[in-house]
């Protein structure tokens, strides 16, 4: 186990955040981030934070004096949005995106612990509102590029953005989490041509 870090150790200079300090809240969300995928929200306690961590209870609660503090700090690192492509046309950029969100689905840490920021999410509006933040996350870029598409012709003015990108994101979804079936990069293409000829692109 490594050694507690005594609470008097976390300190602010000159307001600036101390080395010390920073190097204790990356241990603490490390170790929060590990229990939130192996356990889920409720397995998330301050207690077992400072034995995996090492960090004092008193020093953790200094820097998140609620548990729901430490819980949205440790989701912000389970957030990192997609990259909106930019290939120079609606097709290529929308098969991108669509197989790099398949791709994410199936390999990133934060797919197994985003079942449980739903489930809290329906009784903390603070996590609510971190929950729409990723979301947006993945729905911003696909909104970007159909915009753009518009923009260049390729789409009509009447499309609806919102609909399209339900289809595009939809199906992926289903797979990861209801139907289980493999999120293969052939799937999402499908996935794509598809929504790209019910939206009558050019």
């Amino acid at each position: 186990m490594p050694p507690k870090v005594a609470a008097g150790s976390l300190e602010r200079t000159d307001g600036r955040m101390d080395k010390r300090v920073q190097r204790s809240r990356a241990v603490v969300l490390s170790a929060a981030a590990q229990l939130l995928s192996e356990r889920g929200f409720g397995g998330v306690t301050v207690d077992e934070v400072s034995r995996r961590s090492g960090v004092a209870k008193t020093t953790i609660y200094r820097q998140w004096p609620a548990r729901t503090d430490l819980l949205l700090d440790t989701c912000e690192m389970f957030s990192t949005p997609l990259v909106t492509p930019d290939k120079g046309g609606l097709r290529d950029d929308i098969l991108a995106l669509t197989e790099s969100l398949a791709e994410r689905l199936r390999t990133a840490r934060w797919t197994s612990v985003l079942p449980s920021i739903i489930d809290a999410a329906e009784r903390d509006p603070e996590i609510a509102d971190l929950y729409s933040r990723i979301q947006l996350g993945h729905s911003r870029p696909f909104e970007h590029i159909i915009r753009r598409g518009i923009e260049r012709g390729e789409l009509g003015s009447n499309v609806d953005i919102e609909l399209m990108v339900a289809c595009l994101t939809g199906p992926l979804f289903y797979r990861r989490w209801f139907s289980r079936e493999p999120l293969t990069p052939e799937f999402a293409r499908s996935v794509a041509e598809s929504a790209i000829r019910a939206a009558g692109a050019d």
